[in-house]
């Protein structure tokens, strides 16, 4: 959430920064919360009038009361109850306004930061930096569920009849992979100096308000019937919540903390839910990273978090490349985004395995997440990032470590999370 006096002070550059996330609708946001946030401004002040007012009255009561001028002083009472009521009039008014600034703020769009691309969407994504040789084995490569179930690995009927279209069965050495995967990317992390958590895996919606947007939060989030929880999407809604309407000394900062949990998405909208594949699906697990910083160092972390990812995947034989996200793909309270794409030996093309994303000071404005320093109270910048996702990051595992006969290569890293294996056979 951008600050109100920025926006009051730079209402041009808010505007135009709407224009270049592609969200002309929104722009005239912009002068009707100029124009709430004055009436705000006003009520407040005749408000703040009010009050100092009724103090020096209620002072001169009390002078005249010591006088013995008892009917002087309930003459100057009868005006106190008059400003009392004309105050509460004044102060439910300045709510009203309040929320109703503040709900328009909410929808207004971070500022981006100026190295974003410029583009309508994810087709506009800039190419950065490619990790590894892709390589396409001359042997078709089946499909990931193909691979699984030749290995008596997955059950997605059984899923499909218990659950729905996006959950399935992990099964024998392919489930013992996913959770060894986890496994070494808590460790990864561990050995990368963060702190390892398992939180909540359900949040209020205050919280869930404070993390993502109203559109992100409508087309992800599941609700708990008749109770005010959510179930997480990602543990970065958990982690980041962790440090609601708190005050960080400066010198404890960078908090950096990886967490694993299971996810729940509804995944509406156009990609939807793959009646075969595990690449979209309702339920996952992952860890994920997450810092909170200075904000002159959240360009540092950006860069360091999405290199963890890209570290981690080269490490189990993965080619990968990083992504640039240009400013249409960008959700509303990103500064900047990255994602990380695995390739895939059997489309012959990247697709995405993890995204790492600088939010600034938006979830710490909304969240009340505040730093004390030398130079007073600021608020913290918080970055997060998907360190591995399984079972999306298998279907990548799977084709790049696949053999002709249909077994899977475990890459060094991985054996001892393996009990030592080093192939999994048919």
């Amino acid at each position: 959430m951008i600050d109100i006096k920025f926006l009051r002070e730079n209402p041009e550059a808010v505007k135009e920064n709407i224009r270049k996330k592609f969200q002309d609708s929104k722009l005239p946001l912009v002068d009707e919360v100029i124009e709430l946030d004055a009436q705000s401004r006003a009520v407040k002040q005749q408000a703040d009038d009010l009050r100092a007012n009724r103090n020096k009255i209620s002072k001169q009561i009390g002078q005249l009361m010591a006088q013995g001028k008892k009917e002087e002083a309930m003459a100057i009472r009868e005006e106190v109850t008059r400003q009392a009521q004309q105050l509460a009039a004044l102060e439910a008014q300045e709510a009203e306004l309040s929320e109703k600034v503040t709900k328009i703020m909410m929808v207004i769009p971070q500022i981006i930061d100026p190295s974003v691309p410029i583009g309508k969407d994810d087709s506009e994504n800039v190419e950065i930096e490619r990790f590894g040789e892709p390589v396409v084995p001359d042997f078709e490569v089946p499909y990931h569920t193909d691979i699984m179930e030749k290995l008596n690995g997955i059950d997605l009927d059984s899923a499909r009849k218990v659950a729905g279209n996006g959950f399935y069965y992990l099964m024998g050495d392919i489930a013992r992979l996913h959770s060894a995967v986890i496994a070494y990317a808590r460790d990864f992390m561990i050995d990368r100096g963060f702190t390892y958590c398992v939180p909540p895996f359900m949040i209020r919606s205050n919280v869930v308000t404070g993390v993502m947007s109203f559109a992100e939060m409508d087309s992800m989030m599941y609700k708990i019937e008749g109770e005010d929880l959510y179930l997480i999407g990602t543990s970065e809604h958990s982690m980041i919540g962790k440090f609601i309407d708190t005050i960080n000394k400066e010198e404890n900062l960078p908090y950096t903390l990886t967490s694993y949990s299971p996810c729940f998405r509804k995944e509406k909208g156009a990609h939807g839910i793959e009646e075969r594949g595990v690449y979209r699906i309702h339920q996952f697990e992952k860890q994920e990273m997450i810092v909170v910083c200075k904000p002159e160092e959240s360009k540092m972390w950006f860069d360091k978090l999405w290199q963890n990812t890209v570290d981690l995947f080269r490490s189990m034989d993965i080619p990968v490349r990083t992504l640039e996200c240009c400013s249409g793909d960008l959700a509303d309270l990103k500064v900047r985004s990255l994602d990380v794409e695995a390739w895939s030996p059997r489309q012959k093309k990247y697709f995405e395995v993890g995204s790492c994303s600088n939010l600034g000071d938006a979830q710490a404005r909304r969240l009340k997440i505040r730093v004390s320093g030398k130079g007073g109270k600021y608020f913290a910048h918080t970055l997060n990032n998907t360190v591995v996702a399984p079972p999306r990051m298998l279907i990548a595992f799977l084709e790049n470590n696949l053999n002709e006969d249909g077994s899977i290569n475990i890459p060094v890293a991985l054996r001892p999370y393996m009990g030592g294996k080093e192939v999994i056979g048919k």
